[in-house]
């Protein structure tokens, strides 16, 4: 048995998991998401918890029954709690905005880039009181969107090796070079 796929998921107040021709569908206090169900793959509600039940010990039932458990657990957390991601935004003159839903940023290229949010996205930007340094908190109820926007958003600038600037995930550690280093010598020409 997967240790995964057998633990069960506790149901938060307010939130409901439904199974309706092969999806599922989870509602909460901020809103609805709905999934297809991969076949053969069970769904039983006991108690305020989920559980995740696999007909068979086939490799492939196997395979999804800890990754169903996964994603229906993600559902849950997203439509009670939601989820987020935190970009910083590092450089000299390196600056974020929102404008209407959009934001826009100024990253050290000759124009501004204009993000627009994915549906069920919502942007906050920020800027460190001790830093003067912008942020950017992405919140959504899909993890999986809300990640994929951020990753989306981070490639348009990646962090450099060399001084740290671009845009980062909070907590993320860069990897520094060295640089150019001054030659030894006797400093003549050769």
């Amino acid at each position: 048995m997967s240790r995964i796929g057998k633990l069960p998921i506790p149901l938060p107040s307010g939130v409901e998991v439904t199974r309706n021709n092969g999806n599922v569908l989870v509602k909460g206090p901020k809103g609805s998401l709905e999934r297809p169900m991969p076949s053969g793959i069970e769904l039983q509600v006991v108690d305020n918890q989920v559980r995740v039940e696999r007909p068979n010990d086939t490799q492939q039932a196997r395979a999804l029954h800890g990754l169903t458990r996964s994603l229906v657990a993600n559902m849950v957390k997203g439509v009670s709690d939601g989820y987020e991601r935190v970009l910083d935004i590092v450089g000299v003159g390196f600056r974020a905005e929102l404008v209407g839903q959009a934001v826009r940023m100024y990253v050290g290229f000759s124009h501004a880039i204009e993000v627009h949010p994915k549906p069920g996205i919502t942007f906050e930007v920020g800027q460190e009181t001790n830093t003067r340094q912008f942020f950017l908190r992405i919140k959504g109820i899909d993890k999986e969107v809300v990640g994929q926007q951020a990753a989306e958003i981070r490639s348009l600038k990646k962090p450099e090796p060399y001084k740290g600037k671009g845009i980062r995930y909070r907590g993320e550690a860069i990897r520094r070079k060295a640089g150019k280093s001054a030659k030894g010598g006797k400093g003549g020409k050769k």
